[in-house]
This record gives structure tokens, C-alpha cells and sequence, in this order.
């Protein structure tokens, strides 16, 4: 099954009621009831899932704020963090060599940054947002971070013989995306191709259920069967990938894997 739009899945499923056929989903409150079931349907595919579509490649923002050299934001689209490397070449001419950095939980960053020397020259104190003095180092590379609201991103050292803070287009990042779901007659969900017959079949057998008050048995099967299809083929790379959580998001709620 090819990718559809929101109005071709919308008529797919009015067909099957035999309600009106529509131009678009806002032509009766049918299409519409059926328009928001997909996006219901959606959310209910896509939360809490790690499919692998999910996850992509980025980069981390700015703080904007020069004061603050080793702090970096996840950008907003991000919502779960696999992991982050940094180039940490010694000198500007030095080729890129992109190293990961270890996630430390904030008490752990603590312990780390407090047992250094706040009068040693190779280290800044950087207030965080909260007030709290951070001893950073200021001749290397970083080889830590942590978050301490979930949000910003505080590593442990910077080169400032090189940047005056760290920068964003030497961040490798991978982590899972959010998605978003748009009531609109050309709107196509963020789906592999494959997983739109799993959507349609859902959407039908709960629209069945939710407006005709009645059950439609082959959509149901048809559900069951990209169901089981789809916890198959989540994972198609080295027989399955598990991504650690350190990160925004989850960090707070069930910590990193390691």
C-alpha cells in the first residue's frame, strides 16, 4: 500500500460505511469524526514506540549565551536522546576527530566538577541558571555532560584555546523526533509506507465501532495482522538496535541505559 493522504484514507473509510462520499474532510461532520479518529489512531501507533523512523541525526543548538560556554540546548524536535559526540581536535588545523561523551547523572556531574581547583587557571567558573557554580575546564575538550532541568545540555570542558565556547556544528547527535498530526485534506502522516495499511485498518475498525456502533470484523483481522507484521519489522538492522536513554524527556522519569 502506497502512502495516502488524510482525505483519501478519510474516503476509504466513509466508502466502507457507505456514509457520503466528500471533496474534503471538513464537507460533514462524518469525515470530520473520521479525520480526528486517524489522528487518534496515529498517536496511539506512534506513543511510546521506538521505531526506527523515529530516530534521526542532528545537531545541538546554541545557548546564546557566552557566558555560559559549555551549555547547549537539544532542539525542540528532539525528545529522546541516544547519544552525542564531540570533535575534539586539540588545534583548528588538526583533521575532525569526533569522540563520544559519556552521560553522567547531575549528582555524578557534581561530584566531578566540584573536586577541581576554582583558582586553577585551567578552570572557569560558570554559574548555571540555578545559581550554581560550575568548575569547568577551559583547556580541553569535553568528555562529560549532563541535564540538569531536562532541557539544557552542561558539559564539563571547553578548548578555549580554540572556541570561546563549544559550537554547534562540531555536535554529532542521535535521538528520536517528535511527530505531529494535521487535520488537512493534503496532510500524509509521518509513516513508513508499509505501516499506513496498519493505520487504515485501525482507523476503520475503531470508526465502525465509535460511529456505527458496530464491529467490523475484516478491518479488525487486517489490524491484527500489521499489528503482529509491524512488532516484526520495527527493527530490520543488526537483528534489532536498543538506544539508550540519557536524555530530555525520559531522563528524569527512568534514567539512562548504559
Amino acid at each position: 500500500m502506497a502512502k495516502q493522504t488524510l482525505l483519501d484514507m478519510v474516503k476509504d473509510v466513509l466508502s466502507d460505511m457507505d456514509a457520503d462520499d466528500v471533496n474534503s474532510i471538513t464537507d460533514t461532520v462524518e469525515a470530520t469524526q473520521v479525520a480526528q479518529i486517524f489522528k487518534t489512531t496515529y498517536y496511539n501507533i506512534i506513543d511510546g514506540k521506538d521505531y526506527a523512523f523515529l530516530y534521526e541525526l542532528f545537531q545541538l543548538d546554541s545557548s546564546g549565551d557566552d557566558t555560559k560556554p559549555t551549555h547547549l540546548k537539544i532542539p525542540e524536535t528532539i525528545i529522546d536522546l541516544s547519544w552525542i559526540k564531540y570533535n575534539c581536535k586539540e588545534t583548528v588545523s588538526a583533521k575532525d576527530f569526533f569522540k563520544k561523551i559519556i552521560y553522567k547523572k547531575p549528582e555524578d556531574f557534581m561530584e566531578i566538577v566540584d573536586v577541581r581547583d576554582s583558582k586553577d587557571s585551567t578552570v572557569d567558573v560558570v554559574v548555571d541558571n540555578t545559581g550554581i557554580k560550575l568548575n569547568i575546564y577551559n583547556d580541553r575538550a569535553p568528555q562529560y555532560f549532563t541535564s540538569f532541568d531536562d532541557e539544557n545540555l552542561v558539559f564539563d570542558a571547553y578548548n578555549s584555546g580554540i572556541e570561546s565556547t563549544l559550537q554547534t556544528n562540531k555536535t554529532q547527535c542521535h535521538g528520536k523526533r517528535s511527530v505531529t498530526f494535521t487535520i488537512a485534506d493534503d496532510f500524509t502522516p509521518d509513516l513508513p509506507t508499509q505501516m499506513f495499511s496498519y493505520l487504515l485498518a485501525e482507523a476503520k475498525s475503531t470508526a465502525f465501532l465509535t460511529l456505527k456502533q458496530m464491529p467490523n470484523e475484516k478491518a479488525e483481522a487486517t489490524s491484527k495482522i500489521h499489528k503482529r507484521r509491524m512488532s516484526q519489522e520495527a527493527w530490520k538492522i543488526s537483528n534489532g538496535i536498543h538506544y539508550p536513554n540519557y536524555g530530555r524527556k525520559t531522563i528524569s522519569k527512568k534514567g539512562p541505559s548504559y
